[in-house]
């Protein structure tokens, strides 16, 4: 009698626990076999904002599966860039992902500021958000991208805009065998 009410406790014990688990469905979290984790490249194009007049905007992403990303682009070393972003991803819904991701910016300093010539200040940040649908076999994705800049306040200055993305994920090649 005593080991069966023992048993009957450790049974209650585990559906209580697992009942209780922080499990991905429980916090809303969306999950399906195509997952948005690895590197991409992608082409960006602005319709309107800072960026419009840039044609041949390039972004390289790292997408970690815990949730955090990096950005690059092809621009990273033209003067009054910014440098790499660095931020945030979840999905949203299945093989649509939101990421969010901050970079600084950067001015040249005023003449007589007494900075060495070639050396560029803070001038605030840029934030991007960008919702990413994947491809159904989730080796490509179509995107919206908005940009939002601010001041070194956080005010918001002029040069926000939207555009559109297509994104390509970094593979190996397969090998002939």
């Amino acid at each position: 009698m005593r080991r069966r009410a023992l048993l009957l406790v450790a049974f209650a014990t585990v559906v209580t626990a697992a009942g209780c688990a922080n499990d991905q469905s429980s916090q809303g979290v969306v999950t399906d076999d195509v997952t948005l984790a690895g590197a991409w490249r992608s082409n960006i194009v602005f319709q309107d904002g800072a960026l419009a007049g840039v044609k041949d905007l390039e972004f390289m992403y790292a997408y970690n599966a815990g949730g955090t990303m990096t950005e690059s682009s092809n621009y990273d070393e033209a003067a009054n860039s910014s440098p790499p972003a660095y931020g945030i991803w979840k999905q949203i819904a299945p093989q649509t992902f939101q990421t969010k991701y901050v970079f600084f910016t950067t001015k040249e300093p005023a003449p007589g500021a007494g900075s060495p010539k070639g050396d560029w200040w803070p001038a605030g940040h840029g934030v991007l958000t960008e919702t990413i649908t994947l491809s159904a076999d989730g080796q490509t994705y179509t995107s919206t991208i908005r940009l939002a800049t601010f001041d070194t306040n956080g005010a918001p200055v002029a040069g926000a805009g939207d555009g559109t993305g297509t994104g390509t994920r970094i593979a190996f090649e397969a090998s002939a065998k």
